[in-house]
Parts: C-alpha cells; structure tokens; sequence
C-alpha cells in the first residue's frame, strides 16, 4: 500500500516508476479498452455489488492482470478522493515522444498545447476535451500539472488512454518543433486577440494555453503566430481556460466538419451562420 500512495502522490515516484493510478471503473474501462499496459487492480469489499465493478474485475482477471482484494477501510486510507471509488489499477504511463505525435497529426485536428495550467483539475479537462472534439494531441509543457495526477486522471474520465499525449517537455522547445513542422501556434488571450469566430487557421494549427490567473508569459511571446480572444457579451471578463479550450477545440472541429462536406467552403475559414 505504500506505493500506491506514492503514486497518488508524488509525482517524482510517478516518473521514476513510469506509472500511475487510475480510479473508477469509467478510467479502468477505458484503460483496458485501449489495451494499455495495467499492472495490477485493487478493490474495496463491496467493489462487487458497485455498479460496473464487477465486469471490469472479470475483464482484468481474463486479460491475465493481478487482481487483490483489499480489506474494508484500506482504500479510505489510501485513496486520493474524500470518498475512494471500489476499484483502482495501477497503470504504466502512456504518454509519447513529441515528434511522434507532431509527426501523425491529422490536417484540421489541432494539438494543444498546455504552457503553464497549473489546475489539474482543469488540465483533465482539457484532455477530455481534446479527445471529444478529435484532436492530435495534447502537448502538457513541464510548467503545467501533471497529467497523471489522480485529479487530473478523474477529470479526463478515461480520455487520458484515447488522446496522443505528451509530458514534460520545455515549452519554448516545444513550439520552436511545433512551428517548425509548419503549425500556426495560436496564443489565447483574454483581450486584444483576433475575434476566434472570424480568424483563418489553416489546417495546422496549435492551440496554445497558458495560465489560469496570468495567461501565456513574455517568454514564449516570440514562439507565437496568432493571438485569439473569445468576445464576451455579458460582464465576465473572461472564461475558465478549459472552457475556453472548449470553445476552441470544437470551433475548429466544426470548421474541419464543414471543409470535409459537400461544398463546404474554403478551408480553415469560418462559415457564416444565417
């Protein structure tokens, strides 16, 4: 047990080990749907009668990975969440080399890049977001969280198995390869920004984000091609960055929707709606 709870904790164990823990039969499903590599899948007493766990139990038994069974209470002791779900594995990390995932980039589907989100809450999200609106990829820069923290894990609710990703890199590295594979690296910003609805992108693009509180650093400024604001019509003055990832990363699967149709217009520029 001790080692579990490193691995919930310590991102240092985290990357030496090349593993971490994920929780919930939704990311557990999701884990063996992909074939990734678990090592081995703990459960609670009453994991059985949990809606789901049962089957995940029988396919991790069937696919040959170490199932145990803990004794009542263990899993409140070690957990990350105030109320543990019924089953965790223990999975060896998926992420890929950045020129791998630059490389097998799909035209029109954006990668993301993740400069200095610190949430891992909110980089989950945007993980989960990056897999929905299809995607290349998530690019996490050393700055940000990590993408196998717990919460990050839950918040990605098994899409951390399904997007191409990459960890720890330096972010000035990253987008000098990014921009030079040919991508338009696109800041967001909360004001000044070309209007995102009315901006032509081209079919290789990076989606950049930066900060929760403080956006994208002077840094990286001269890393950066475009900048993109979301308008906002009430008086917020901004959105949450995996909302505003949200709005972007479907912008741009709507876009690529529309070039893929029957006429659909000239690509990479946005469609008037009437």
């Amino acid at each position: 047990m001790q080692r579990l709870r490193r691995l919930l904790r310590q991102r240092t164990t985290r990357r030496s080990e090349g593993a971490f823990v994920a929780e919930g039969v939704k990311v557990l499903t999701a884990a063996l749907d992909a074939g990734a590599p678990v090592e081995a899948v703990y459960h609670s007493p009453d994991a059985p009668s949990a809606p789901g766990a049962r089957e995940v139990l029988e396919r991790a038994r069937a696919a040959g990975v170490r199932v145990f069974a803990l004794q009542r209470g263990v899993l409140e002791r070690v957990a990350d969440a105030v109320t543990p779900q019924p089953v965790l594995g223990v999975v060896a990390t998926v992420d890929r080399p950045l020129a791998a995932v630059v490389a097998s980039a799909v035209a029109g589907a954006p990668l993301v890049v993740c400069v200095d989100v610190r949430d891992p809450g909110n980089l989950g999200a945007i993980v989960r977001v990056a897999d929905a609106a299809g995607t290349s990829g998530v690019v996490c820069c050393d700055t940000s969280a990590d993408a196998y923290n717990p919460k990050s894990v839950r918040a990605s609710a098994g899409s951390l198995f399904h997007v191409p990703l990459v960890v720890d890199v330096v972010a000035a590295d990253a987008l000098r390869a990014i921009g030079e594979a040919g991508f338009t690296r696109v800041a967001t910003v909360a004001h000044g920004g070309e209007d995102y609805a009315r901006s032509p992108l081209g079919d290789r693009v990076a989606l950049v984000l930066g900060n929760e509180a403080h956006g994208l650093g002077d840094t990286i400024s001269g890393a950066l091609d475009v900048r993109l604001t979301i308008p906002m019509l009430g008086r917020a003055e901004s959105l949450n960055v995996a909302m505003a990832a949200t709005v972007l990363c479907f912008e741009l699967a709507r876009r690529r929707r529309l070039d893929a149709a029957p006429g659909g217009g000239e690509p990479g520029v946005a469609q008037t709606v009437r």
